[in-house]
């Protein structure tokens, strides 16, 4: 399973700091949640930040666009150095061509859905797509529960990708007492904040929760 802590939660001090422990204790990717403001109730940091990061670091950048018409901005975090570009359904009207141009940048595609958002919405881009996020609890902001009504949506995604290279990631209130089950339903990727960057040790949280993932049954 890729682990990919969120920075949303770290020390934006001491980022580089946080950022290289992550990495070392093996975290395979780097989530790096974008807000505006208006898509969700936030604002957190933009193509600067993300070409800063990309200078210490060569772990794979995951950047969760959580912003109105996302494909003003592609070229941008391209060009700071993203790996891989998620986008909200919810916040494009053109989600095949957004996914369409992440793609034609060399970069992983990716769609991002809310907890009531159906899976659907995503059904005819599947030719396009790289990556799908299941939010487990509504974005904006970190340190929120897991919402379990979304437990369905997940083994829906995982049958609905089922013999496509396209990766599963689920981001939320994800920590050590669930990555188990998240494992078990077909999860490919967690995004985890608060629960590695709120820990004590947060390397040993990163550990702890790759050891926990590293073994699917389906």
């Amino acid at each position: 399973m890729i682990v990919a802590p969120s920075i949303l939660s770290a020390n934006f001090a001491h980022l580089g700091e946080d950022i290289k422990h992550v990495v070392s204790a093996g975290a395979q990717w780097v989530h790096i949640d974008v807000m505006d403001g208006i898509f969700v109730p936030n604002i957190t940091i933009g193509p600067v930040v993300v070409k800063d990061i990309r200078k210490m670091t060569e772990a794979f950048l995951d950047c969760h666009l959580m912003i109105t018409q996302p494909e003003r901005y592609i070229e941008a975090f391209v060009k700071a150095g993203a790996d891989g570009i998620t986008v909200h359904a919810e916040a494009t009207n053109h989600l095949q061509r957004a996914l369409a141009m992440i793609r034609e940048f060399g970069l992983k595609a990716g769609v991002s859905l809310n907890p009531s958002t159906p899976l659907s919405v995503v059904a005819y881009c599947l030719d396009v797509l790289d990556l799908v996020l299941i939010m487990t609890v509504n974005p904006g902001f970190g340190g929120q529960s897991f919402i379990k009504a979304v437990i369905p949506k997940i083994r829906e995604a995982h049958a609905m990708v089922k013999g496509r290279d396209i990766i599963i990631q689920v981001d939320g209130g994800v920590e050590t007492s669930n990555i188990a089950m998240l494992r078990d339903l077909g999860v490919d990727s967690v995004v985890a904040g608060s629960s590695i960057f709120g820990s004590a040790d947060p390397a040993r949280t990163v550990k702890e929760l790759l050891a926990l993932g590293s073994t699917k049954v389906c």
